[in-house]
């Protein structure tokens, strides 16, 4: 019997959410953005974050303006897929018997990263029932949905079987929450010496409050950043020991600049962030933990 993306997302009572969560929900349920959409139809691999490493800028070069965009979109994308593959290169070693969860999955090309390099079972949680069955579809058309699964959950309290997974993470999803409910339910899920990896973008104690930049990232994408310290303190609290902090923001900012000339894709946004990790006021930051 064929299974229906909806039936796959195991249509459980969702645990309850705040007014806050239910808005990010309906948000995400309407969301069609031709940055995250575009880039993912290139190869299927739907990504909810940014991208890292050196950019070929040659691509802005080309002179045919229809051939100018397949070639800038197909660059964002290998620079968003980079980033995945980072984070899912710190979660290892990990075997096809393991399982890992994905907090806040968006459309799941995280999940599917990970499986494709360890053959592991994924299990993805995300608040938006559209995108749970967008991303089981995929998982289904890959052939591989007995082993990659996604769940129509709150991540702060996702009813998943304690102590069962070697790895879990969070990709630019971890300010859409208090950090200390986040990581006792990662702490929880983990089996000890279990692997954590978040990747973030968060705003710089040293520099002071939250600036003007980083309170306009807030506004776009109705989070919360957190300052970069809350996360140890949270990480200290749950048991989450971290092994490695990496700085990724020099890393980010050519993404930016790129996509900053992608007229068919810019949404307003990218000059405040190119300021903000130029000023020093935000960070885009990986911290890599076990569970203890």
């Amino acid at each position: 019997m064929t299974m229906t993306p909806e039936a796959l997302t195991e249509a459980l009572p969702l645990p309850a959410q705040s007014v806050y969560q239910n808005r990010i929900a309906d948000y995400w349920n309407a969301e069609e953005n031709p940055v995250n959409l575009e880039l993912g139809r290139i190869d299927d691999l739907y990504h909810h974050h940014y991208g890292v490493g050196d950019a070929d800028r040659s691509v802005l070069d080309e002179p045919d303006p229809e051939l100018r965009k397949e070639r800038i979109t197909t660059e964002l994308h290998r620079l968003e897929h980079a980033q995945a593959e980072l984070l899912a290169s710190r979660l290892g070693p990990l075997t096809p018997s393991d399982r890992v969860f994905d907090a806040g999955c968006g459309r799941g090309g995280g999940s599917v990263t990970a499986n494709l390099r360890y053959g592991c079972h994924a299990d993805g949680v995300t608040i938006s029932a559209k995108q749970a069955a967008f991303a089981n579809e995929q998982a289904r058309k890959r052939g591989i949905g007995d082993k990659v699964r996604y769940h129509h959950r709150n991540m702060l309290d996702t009813g998943l079987e304690t102590g069962a997974y070697a790895a879990s993470w969070n990709n630019e999803s971890s300010m859409y929450v208090e950090l200390d409910l986040l990581f006792a339910e990662h702490a929880r899920v983990l089996r000890r010496g279990g692997r954590y990896v978040v990747i973030t973008g968060c705003y710089n104690d040293t520099y002071g409050q939250a600036s003007r930049e980083v309170s306009l990232i807030n506004a776009h994408y109705i989070c919360d950043i957190h300052p970069r310290s809350r996360y140890f303190r949270a990480m200290a609290d749950n048991r989450l020991v971290p092994v490695h902090v990496e700085d990724l923001t020099a890393t980010a900012i050519p993404y930016w600049e790129l996509r900053r000339q992608a007229d068919h894709l810019v949404t307003g946004i990218e000059d405040t962030f190119l300021t903000a990790y130029k000023n020093g006021s935000f960070q885009y930051l990986m911290i890599v933990a076990d569970r203890v």
